[in-house]
């Protein structure tokens, strides 16, 4: 940023003097506008000291996918987005037939299940019936009376959802792929953590009368960021940011009028 080339200096009216039209010696001041001196990279120094940037939701070492940073002004912004209690999208890969101590596929083996009795019909029947429990956590924590015109308004804009503290709430869940004995699941969720994902696998697995691990976990939606708008490291550079932030400025200003 400090290579960059800097805003041209700013100006100020002085009275300087200059020789009077008649000459012999006279003076005369005349107004003329000239360079604030207090804004000269020598007297200023580098324009940019520190920039203070901010975390959205995190994400762990064990997972990947988008994170959203907010840089300068926009830390404000991702606190107006935080209020506004998005619903983020995950892809989390399973592995049936081992259970571990942190429910991922890389930690301390508990044990080991068979999962030949397993079918996609099996599982989708488990994450309907989680889907249906969530869904009825959700309208609780909504605050909102089921009954009223507002409630009607705010399902057909797709706003229902907790304005405030809430568990973990998974708004939608669907298997992606089903090869036995790994699967991958879509979860639309609110609130949650990424280990809280890396336990529903495993509580699925002890569901299906067997056991599972969490292979990966990638959030590929946070609020209005996809993967789309997300910067690879190759890309971490001044112009890259720079073209990342006037891209999503739009999407980010529409969903704060529209949400908050």
């Amino acid at each position: 940023l400090n290579a960059a080339p800097g805003r041209a200096p700013r100006q100020q009216v002085r009275f300087l003097p200059a020789p009077a039209p008649g000459g012999g010696g006279a003076v005369e001041l005349v107004a003329a506008r000239v360079p604030v001196l207090a804004d000269h990279p020598l007297v200023r120094g580098p324009r940019f000291k520190k920039l203070k940037i901010g975390a959205g939701h995190r994400l762990d070492v064990k997972a990947s996918g988008v994170f959203v940073l907010g840089i300068g002004h926009g830390n404000k912004l991702l606190t107006d987005l935080y209020n506004c209690h998005l619903t983020k999208v995950y892809t989390v890969g399973g592995l049936f037939g081992k259970a571990t101590d942190d429910f991922s596929d890389t930690g301390n083996l508990v044990e080991k299940t068979t999962f030949d009795h397993i079918t996609r019909e099996k599982l989708e029947r488990i994450l309907a019936v989680i889907q249906g429990t969530n869904q009825k956590a959700l309208l609780m924590y909504s605050n909102v009376d089921m009954k009223t015109q507002e409630a009607y308004e705010l399902a057909v804009k797709g706003l229902i959802r907790p304005m405030g503290k809430s568990p973990p709430i998974i708004t939608a869940v669907r298997c992606l792929q089903f090869a036995l004995p790994e699967f991958q699941l879509e979860i639309h969720c609110l609130h949650e953590t990424q280990q809280y994902l890396r336990k529903m696998v495993h509580e699925i697995g002890l569901e299906l009368k067997s056991s599972a691990v969490c292979t990966h976990v990638r959030r590929i939606r946070d609020g209005v960021f996809t993967v789309d708008d997300a910067l690879p490291r190759t890309q971490w550079n001044l112009q890259g940011i720079q073209e990342a932030i006037r891209n999503c400025q739009l999407k980010v200003e529409t969903e704060l009028e529209k949400t908050l």
